[in-house]
């Protein structure tokens, strides 16, 4: 029943969302769909303070990252394009180059040079080949909060903006130790971001990968350290999703999380609380950043309309008023508000430290990323919170993990090292 519910309710939405694409088309304002800043709260800013200053009356529909692809592909055979900016992160578009969806941006991305998008993200947006086929919207990245108590029992020598893990994990000891209470939390909860902890700073940091290296020795010794290290963990954090509550309620005194869901803590009692980059473990400091893009889909039925928007979302005061709304920071060149910098300047910390190891969200998966995610959350519910032999349990998980690429036929991404095809477990 609880399947069938499920499939009811994504139906319905479905069906709500082609009314909601078709009644916008037909009454000629601009059709924005994105898999980005879709939570209701996110949604409602986005529509009424940021799309607030844009000319043209624009219909902003969110849409789930697997259900995208499949979306995107209905427009495309049906020959009826209503559609025309989507916004979606970097891999989430790269699954519709195949397709040819994409409108090359050259022009725009010539008009834009003011802005000062840096070449790195702009390369990123053209997918290797001669074109810009989007404009980079929006980044961000998951950093760590601590709350100033916690700071006096950092251990002798640490760095807090060179932490390691062994030195988070001697941190979090020595809180339990000396107040009895359990005080480093992580999002583990049902619509928690633990799996992007996994994918893009555990597994890297301390494999130097995340598929290639899934079941590997080195593996097996961190999900046994990372079981330890859960001893000092708030129990509770299996029901966190945003760790900022916890953190301004005092039960966390130590989190990490993406940066939106840390925002608010850090903005409403920025004397409490400090922010700093994620541990480093053998292999490096791994990272994952998280970047959104603009597009224009091939058909779309106010082309003009559509590159004013991209123009109009990338501007300095758009990109701040971004920021301050929904806690997704500028890719273009501007002053940040004096509330936003601390978050700015961990992220900033993090990715240029010299043993800094950047790790892309997954790429390639389409409608099925939810089951790589899986693989990760499944495999820290058994060895983690079940105490099964990691051995064992990686055995088992990297077999479905190997059949998920195949079936996909997912390459290989960094940090992992090229595939000539489907990206493999060894």
């Amino acid at each position: 029943m609880r399947r069938i519910s499920a499939w009811l309710g994504l139906a319905l939405g479905g069906v709500g969302m082609l009314i909601a694409i078709a009644q916008g088309a037909e009454t000629g304002r601009l059709i924005f769909l994105s898999t980005q800043l879709r939570p209701i709260e996110e949604a409602q800013k986005m529509r009424n303070l940021i799309l607030k200053g844009f000319p043209q009356a624009v219909d902003y529909i969110t849409e789930q990252p697997q259900q995208f692809p499949v979306r995107i592909k209905a427009e495309e055979r049906s020959g009826t394009h209503r559609i025309d900016v989507v916004g979606a992160l970097h891999g989430e578009l790269q699954s519709l180059v195949p397709l040819g969806a994409l409108v090359a941006l050259d022009d725009l991305a010539g008009k834009l040079t003011d802005r000062k998008i840096s070449d790195r993200l702009l390369t990123l947006g053209k997918f290797s080949t001669a074109h810009q086929l989007y404009i980079p919207w929006m980044q961000a990245s998951y950093i760590m909060v601590a709350n100033k108590l916690a700071l006096p029992y950092l251990p002798n020598g640490a760095d807090l903006d060179a932490l390691s893990y062994d030195q988070l994990a001697l941190w979090a000891g020595a809180l339990q130790q000396k107040t009895g209470k359990r005080l480093l939390g992580l999002p583990a909860g049902p619509r928690g971001l633990i799996h992007r902890f996994f994918e893009g700073f555990l597994y890297p940091s301390y494999t130097g990968g995340v598929v290639v290296p899934f079941r590997s020795a080195a593996a097996e010794a961190m999900w046994t350290q990372f079981a330890s290290l859960w001893k000092s963990v708030n129990p509770n954090s299996t029901r966190y999703d945003f760790m900022q509550q916890p953190l301004l309620s005092g039960d966390v005194w130590i989190g990490f999380d993406h940066i939106a869901r840390v925002l608010d803590a850090l903005r409403q009692k920025p004397d409490e609380f400090v922010a700093f980059p994620a541990p480093a473990g053998p292999k490096g400091r791994g990272y994952m950043p998280v970047l959104a893009g603009l597009a224009v889909l091939e058909g779309a039925p106010d082309m003009n309309g559509a590159m004013a928007l991209i123009d109009y979302l990338s501007q300095p005061r758009t990109q701040v008023a971004t920021a301050r709304s929904v806690g997704f920071f500028p890719v273009v060149k501007t002053e940040l508000p004096p509330d936003l910098r601390p978050a700015a300047a961990a992220i900033e910390k993090m990715q240029s430290a010299t043993d800094a190891l950047l790790a892309l969200l997954p790429i390639g998966l389409g409608e099925r990323a939810g089951e790589f995610d899986k693989v990760f959350t499944d495999t820290f519910q058994l060895v983690v919170l079940r105490g099964q032999n990691p051995r064992a349990v990686l055995d088992r998980e990297a077999e479905t993990l190997n059949r998920l690429m195949s079936e996909t036929n997912a390459p290989c991404w960094q940090p992992d090292p090229p595939s000539s095809g489907a990206c493999q477990a060894q």
